[in-house]
């Protein structure tokens, strides 16, 4: 978790955008894909990390709803800037974390958060230069956008008119209609040998063998879907949800269209990312989370859409 920035209150910090023409965001909404929600098992039995409150296993019932088949992606977002001039959080501030293996001098970058020496806040880093001003996005176009914070996806929404996924919403998509599986397509990280997402291989955090075919991110719909149609729902980027963080309910029954806490500093994270690896973060399951300021931006921090049917 990263805490370097101040927490910002969601209602600080928001640039004003316009509103996407009608044409444009019947578009938009027409590329979603349709959930037909219903009773699902949300979180698990046995949390690897109890902190993050995926535990306990409980049923969750929500009505059908419309989420994208793939994060949004760089081309997707340049689309949105171009139309509105909207600058991001990390653009406004003068920087963002980007991973210490991006960098070809490590040692110029030593401001980290407390304990992450991997993290380095670089001057400059922005969607557009993922790892710095010297970066682009050349030959990236479809690989998801990063180093937007939750207020700036929230700010894509409004132009779009459409909205981020309920943390629930965002679960049930994730399984692909799968119960009491760990990952999209089953309990198996690598079935056959094959991998199915884009995590870390090797010895994190000095060396990524890219066995998977990526060292930082993969293309939006580089891995087959799941049962849903939906791509990358583990592994890739971290992507944000409407909820804020905190613990799960506590009371019995199952929950209608939960949208989490009323009130908190943090918003959620959900899927993992191409950092994630078993010795240190293995929260790239259907079920792990994190949270996070909704100011916080990284090199592995994305989101993806939805809509109310």
């Amino acid at each position: 978790m990263l805490e370097e920035k101040n927490a910002t209150p969601d209602d600080a910090g928001e640039m004003p955008v316009p509103l996407a023409d009608d044409d444009l965001r019947r578009s938009l909404r027409a590329r979603l894909t349709e959930i037909p929600g219903g009773l699902f098992e949300m979180g698990t039995r046995r949390p690897t990390f109890p902190a993050d409150g995926d535990s306990p296993r409980r049923k969750v019932k929500l009505s059908p709803f419309l989420i994208s088949p793939h994060a949004v992606t760089n081309a997707d977002f340049a689309h949105f800037v171009e139309e509105t001039g909207y600058r991001t959080v990390a653009e406004r501030e003068g920087w963002s974390f980007v991973f210490a293996l991006f960098l070809s001098q490590a040692g110029r970058f030593m401001r980290h958060p407390p304990g992450l020496t991997w993290w380095r806040a670089v001057a400059g880093a922005s969607w557009q230069a993922p790892e710095g001003p010297a970066s682009g996005l050349d030959g990236r176009h479809d690989h998801p956008v990063v180093h937007v914070a939750w207020l700036d996806a929230a700010a894509y929404c409004r132009w779009a008119g459409l909205r981020l996924a309920s943390e629930a919403e965002w679960e049930c998509a994730a399984r692909g209609g799968l119960e009491r599986k760990k990952f999209p397509w089953g309990n198996d990280l690598t079935p056959g040998g094959e991998h199915r997402m884009n995590v870390w291989q090797g010895r994190f955090p000095t060396e990524n063998t890219a066995d998977d075919g990526y060292v930082g991110t993969a293309p939006v719909d580089a891995f087959p879907p799941n049962g849903f149609g939906l791509f990358n729902m583990t592994g890739n980027v971290w992507e944000w949800v409407g909820d804020r963080f905190g613990p799960p309910p506590s009371h019995a029954g199952a929950a209608h269209d939960p949208t989490g806490p009323e009130t908190g500093d943090r918003r959620v994270q959900r899927g993992g990312s191409y950092l994630c690896h078993a010795s240190y973060c293995d929260r790239y399951q259907v079920h792990s989370r994190t949270g996070n300021p909704p100011d916080t931006s990284t090199g592995n921090l994305g989101f993806r859409v939805a809509a109310t049917l």
